[in-house]
């Protein structure tokens, strides 16, 4: 890809994001969300695969389809009530159409189909982006419009994802597509507490962010796309397996960890919340996802391949470990001990 266009995505990448997330007009996050979209595209088909191509044309009709929802729900709320404020969103039938437009632009249970084939279509870096800085801008939104949601519809929505991203990423052998389905999984935690406590959502994003950043980048430094190109990359980097072993774990949410963290504080507010059954269910649909987290972390460091493989090994590697990978892994791991200082800042 030409440096210049990939500089001009990224750029633009930036500045769609910094319009969405700063602004109270609907027009103007509405526009923001509009120039990510169109800068994603190029990273997306970049390759020229048919499997690229595919990835690119879903997502253009699925993110446009949300822009229209989102743009109808504005002009509905500004028809009736004449405010064009994000906070300001008051009719039901505006906040209903909301919900959808942003349940589809994060891939949020029943609007999830495309983001597993999306992310599988994309490159390793692509995946990334698409995993973690494109569902910022819709969280802000949400996060502006939280008092207004319906609480029925959106718990409804995040015990789904819960349950369908623990469910369909089982027997997944692509890393893209489990990583995908852990995305909707996480996207479950954070849809069930935003109207009770958003900064809790926002926390939790940025966790989830963080240890997702740092799995991509080793996984991309190890070139394994799939469980069985993983169960030979110990032999290339035996300690960039081994942190990856733990980040997995965080992301399943084991306590020492820093994935524990935002799970024992949605537990905590659900409860406060008296919504004891919900927190329950929710906490026993994690287990499915720490099935195939421990399910990567087996393969990743303690299973040698039965019979040889179909590829060529990789005896060692190009790259060498970046700084960036041992920040992000430590901020990974070791985060909960500093809960305390977190929750000060939120």
């Amino acid at each position: 890809m030409n440096p210049h266009t990939k500089l001009i995505s990224y750029l633009s990448l930036l500045l769609g994001t910094t319009i969405t997330i700063s602004s109270n007009h609907w027009m103007m996050a509405w526009t923001g969300l509009e120039i990510n979209t169109l800068a994603i595209i190029p990273l997306i088909s970049k390759s020229h695969h048919p499997r690229a191509i595919e990835a690119t044309i879903k997502y253009f009709l699925v993110q446009a389809t949300a822009s229209t929802l989102m743009l109808f729900s504005s002009m509905t709320n500004a028809w009736f009530t004449g405010q064009w404020d994000i906070t300001q969103l008051t009719h039901p039938t505006s906040c209903l159409l909301l919900t959808a437009a942003i349940a589809m632009k994060l891939g949020l249970v029943p609007f999830h189909f495309w983001f597993p084939e999306v992310l599988q279509g994309s490159p390793m870096t692509t995946a990334l982006l698409l995993a973690t800085m494109m569902k910022f801008p819709p969280i802000t939104i949400l996060f502006m419009t939280s008092h207004m949601l319906n609480p029925l519809l959106l718990t409804s929505m995040a015990i789904a994802s819960a349950t369908l991203g623990g469910w369909m990423g089982l027997n997944q052998t692509q890393i893209r597509k489990i990583l995908a389905f852990s995305s909707i999984s996480h996207l479950g935690w954070m849809a069930i507490i935003i109207i009770y406590n958003p900064k809790l959502t926002l926390l939790t994003f940025y966790l989830y962010s963080l240890m997702t950043i740092t799995t991509f980048l080793t996984l991309n430094t190890t070139k394994t796309l799939k469980l069985s190109t993983m169960m030979t990359s110990w032999t290339k980097t035996p300690m960039l397996n081994a942190t990856l072993m733990l980040t997995l774990l965080s992301l399943a949410g084991l306590p020492p960890l820093t994935g524990f963290l935002p799970k024992w504080l949605i537990i905590q507010e659900l409860t406060k919340q008296e919504m004891t059954v919900m927190a329950t269910i929710i906490s026993m649909l994690s287990l499915l996802g720490l099935f195939f987290y421990l399910r990567l972390a087996y393969h990743s460091t303690i299973t040698l391949p039965p019979n040889p493989t179909n590829h060529m090994k990789q005896w060692h590697i190009h790259k060498p470990t970046t700084p960036q990978i041992a920040i992000f892994t430590s901020l990974s791991t070791l985060l909960l001990p500093l809960s305390p200082m977190i929750l000060t800042t939120t």
